[in-house]
């Protein structure tokens, strides 16, 4: 329903207007996400303060939960449709846009020497410099052409759950930076025409001149691979939730999956932007040699990289459903769990990270005896009552045989809670 209603304002002779919601074009694909998103927060809304429901079901409390979940989660589905398409069209999109940012680093970079030039002339390093920048803008170019679909330039840098890896960004940085550094200095000796000049260029590669860049960039390569191995081996343990998002945001590089600022992240990235600042700047001063990084620097950084692998090491736990109780209206009379009641799951981790929309939440199931109970989505105003992140609230259905009886979350991760185990009476 909310996607016909979002391609309402769609031209009739199907061309691409102001208000085009079709998906074959990005700004089709997001107008349309977002009238959707509207749409469904609208009916939220709507069925939170009582409104819109049919007569048939708007006499009985179960009933109109029920049919409330049921239309929710259809419109959901159409929502989460539309916020594929446009991650689609936006990581499609992107390549350009990258190509655009590199190209505009090397015209930036360009202006930068000619200004600098003024009065110093224009050198030999400066040329080399441009031209070092010409061939990494090039290949990046390439590359972003040939993965185009996956965000160009920026593809390995996004992980498997379509969020930028900050561990995978960092070491990208120090990949670019350290071969830009060789290219300049190979350039330079192309260009030198005397024995000492090229020897003077030779030495600037010695490892003495260089421990400190090559000790960062050895472990923050070495640190995006070991943090993707730590989470897959979490993952596959059903230690860690993961859900994938509609798609990449720069926010990704600072924030935890919910979008939360996350500490390791936000100070990983940023004390090794402050590094490689540094270390550009030494680049700049001394063109003849690879950047020496002081080694109280680069001890900073192999901090801030063991930091951000223990974070991720701690990151994330198993949910676990603590008790079952049953749930008790205002004016009820206390009794034993009974086939027809709703019990109470209480818990922790019931909502991954990430997964607080309304097509996630719906995809949540609870496992009563060999009956899987889908839980019902309860809005409130700007919303859900349930489910939450440590309390469900399920009905017992009828099929569920008298007797003791083994309760189970099925997150929308995909994990299973331990089993919990409670006494259902006739």
């Amino acid at each position: 329903m909310a996607v016909q209603e979002a391609r309402q304002d769609t031209g009739a002779d199907g061309t691409h207007e102001g208000g085009c919601t079709c998906e074959d074009c990005p700004h089709g694909a997001r107008e349309g996400h977002r009238r959707a998103v509207a749409a469904f927060l609208r009916r939220r809304d709507e069925f939170a303060a009582g409104q819109g429901l049919p007569a048939g079901v708007a006499h009985s409390a179960s009933a109109s939960r029920q049919w409330v979940s049921e239309e929710l989660t259809q419109r959901a589905e159409a929502v989460a449709e539309r916020g594929r398409a446009e991650g689609e069209a936006w990581v499609a999109g992107l390549w350009l846009r990258t190509v655009v940012a590199v190209w505009g680093a090397v015209v930036a970079l360009l202006l930068g020497e000619a200004l600098t030039a003024i009065g110093a002339g224009w050198t030999t390093a400066r040329t080399a410099a441009l031209l070092a920048a010409l061939v990494v803008a090039g290949a990046l170019t390439t590359a972003g052409r040939l993965h185009r679909a996956r965000g160009g330039a920026l593809a390995p840098v996004i992980g498997e759950d379509n969020r930028m890896s900050t561990s995978r960004t960092v070491a990208a940085a120090w990949v670019l930076f350290v071969g830009y550094a060789v290219l300049l200095l190979a350039a330079r000796l192309a260009a030198a025409s005397g024995h000492a000049e090229r020897d003077a260029l030779i030495s600037g590669l010695d490892l003495a001149r260089g421990t400190g860049v090559v000790t960062v960039l050895g472990v923050v390569c070495g640190i995006a691979v070991l943090v993707r191995r730590v989470v897959a081996l979490r993952i596959l343990a059903q230690r860690l939730q993961k859900v994938p998002a509609h798609r990449p945001r720069a926010a990704d590089l600072l924030t935890d999956d919910s979008g939360r600022g996350a500490f390791s992240d936000i100070q990983y990235a940023v004390i090794s932007a402050v590094a490689l600042v540094f270390a550009a700047v030494r680049l700049a001063r001394r063109p003849d040699q690879l950047p020496d990084l002081p080694w109280g620097l680069a001890v900073i950084v192999l901090i801030s990289a063991a930091t951000y692998l223990a974070g991720k090491y701690a990151e994330g736990g198993r949910p676990v459903v603590l008790s079952v109780v049953r749930a008790r209206e205002p004016g009820d009379l206390d009794g034993p769990i009974r086939t027809g009641d709703d019990i109470e799951i209480r818990g922790a981790g019931f909502v991954p990270p990430g997964a607080r929309t309304a097509d996630r939440l719906s995809r949540m199931v609870v496992r009563i005896g060999t009956v899987d109970v889908h839980v019902p989505l309860i809005p409130v105003t700007g919303g859900f009552r349930n489910p939450t992140d440590t309390v469900l609230t399920v009905p017992v259905p009828v099929e569920v045989e008298p007797g003791s009886v083994e309760v189970q979350v099925v997150t929308a991760a995909g994990v299973a809670t331990n089993r919990y185990t409670v006494r259902v009476t006739e």
